[in-house]
C-alpha cells in the first residue's frame, strides 16, 4: 500500500491573496468562484498536486519546514527577476558565480521557496 500526495497545505492569512500570487507564478489558474475574503482556496497544478491556501489566525513566525522548489521554463536569473516583480521578497542568495546553486525567495506571506536552474542553465553548465 502507498499513500499519494493530494495536496500541499499553505498557511495564510489571505487565502485569496496568495493563492493569486501562486497562480501568476506557477499560470494555474485560481478556481473561477474564489472571491476575496475565502477562508480557503486551491490551485489545481497540471500533473502534479493541489496548492491548498487555508486561513489561520496566527502569522508565520518562522522558516519552512517544507517547501516549493521551482525550476523555470526560463533562465534561473530572469525567473528569479520575474518574481521579484510579482512581489516575492528576496531571502538568501545560494547562487555560484560559475552558475550553479539557487536562490531563496519568500511569497507575499512570508513562504519560502527556492528557485533553481532550469534544464537549459543545467546544460549550459553541465552540472
Amino acid at each position: 500500500m502507498v499513500s499519494m500526495v493530494q495536496n500541499v497545505a499553505i498557511d495564510c492569512a489571505d487565502p485569496y491573496r496568495l493563492a493569486r500570487f501562486w497562480s501568476l507564478v506557477t499560470g494555474a489558474p485560481t478556481d473561477p468562484e474564489d472571491r476575496p475574503g475565502a477562508a480557503e482556496t486551491a490551485i489545481e497544478l497540471p500533473g502534479g498536486p493541489v496548492l491548498y491556501f487555508n486561513r489561520v489566525p496566527e502569522p508565520k513566525t518562522a522558516k519552512n519546514r517544507v517547501h516549493l522548489c521551482l525550476r523555470p521554463d526560463t533562465t534561473r536569473d530572469r525567473e528569479v527577476d520575474r518574481l521579484l516583480a510579482l512581489g516575492a521578497a528576496p531571502v538568501a542568495d545560494r547562487r555560484d558565480p560559475d552558475g550553479g546553486g539557487w536562490a531563496v525567495l519568500a511569497d507575499p506571506e512570508g513562504n519560502e521557496f527556492c528557485v533553481l536552474r532550469s534544464t537549459a542553465d543545467r546544460e549550459a553548465t553541465d552540472r
